[in-house]
């Protein structure tokens, strides 16, 4: 093998040696690629904060259901000739859990709490007693709906008089409670600025 041939050869093996290192990452590269991907994904947590997503879609549950329950009552009373809503002392609330009137407003004597085995009854045995049955074409609902939480601190209320109505919750996201971006609870019209208030009673007091 003469010079020039070896010269060429050394120059070869440079560049296929050149090329491998090349293919692959060395730990440095890996371990800046792994910083940065954790600081990213903290980053995405601290933004989005899963919990508080969980929060506003519970919240949305809520009103969505209020929008059913009010719906449901209203046509109750447009359609039923002697439309029986309840009785005017007691606030009714969706949960055994609940052991105050603070859905109410506490403007009632007692406090009419579910149990498991009637509390979605559309019959009038449910948490509302309201028989939604006795609707001419039937009850609009097949179930009452109840909190997604349903607990002593998150529950639905109602309360009503002989013709007039009003069904409560509680928000728990910072979009959905006062002051929040998407705040329903200073600005549903009713009494209370720290519960979400639907139904037709006058100014919502109840």
């Amino acid at each position: 093998m003469n010079m020039v041939q070896l010269k060429q050869r050394k120059v070869a093996l440079i560049i296929h040696m050149h090329t491998m290192t090349k293919k692959g990452f060395t730990l440095i590269e890996l371990l800046v690629v792994i910083a940065i991907v954790a600081v990213l994904s903290v980053v995405v947590i601290l933004t989005l904060n899963p919990a508080e997503l969980l929060r506003q879609a519970r919240d949305a549950n809520r009103v969505s259901d209020m929008s059913t329950l009010k719906s449901a009552i209203s046509l109750y009373l447009a359609d039923v000739s002697s439309p029986s809503l309840g009785s005017v002392t007691l606030c009714y609330e969706s949960t055994a859990a609940a052991s105050s009137t603070a859905g109410c407003g506490g403007l009632f004597s007692a406090t009419r709490t579910a149990t498991s085995s009637d509390s979605r009854a559309v019959d009038g045995s449910g948490w509302i007693p309201v028989n939604f049955n006795g609707i001419s074409s039937g009850a609009p609902v097949g179930n009452l709906p109840v909190d997604p939480v349903n607990n002593a601190s998150y529950f639905y209320a109602y309360a009503a008089s002989s013709t007039t109505f009003e069904v409560d919750t509680k928000m728990e996201s910072t979009r959905y409670v006062n002051g929040g971006s998407g705040d329903v609870e200073s600005k549903d019209g009713g009494d209370k600025a720290n519960y979400y208030e639907i139904g037709n009673a006058p100014g919502l007091a109840l």
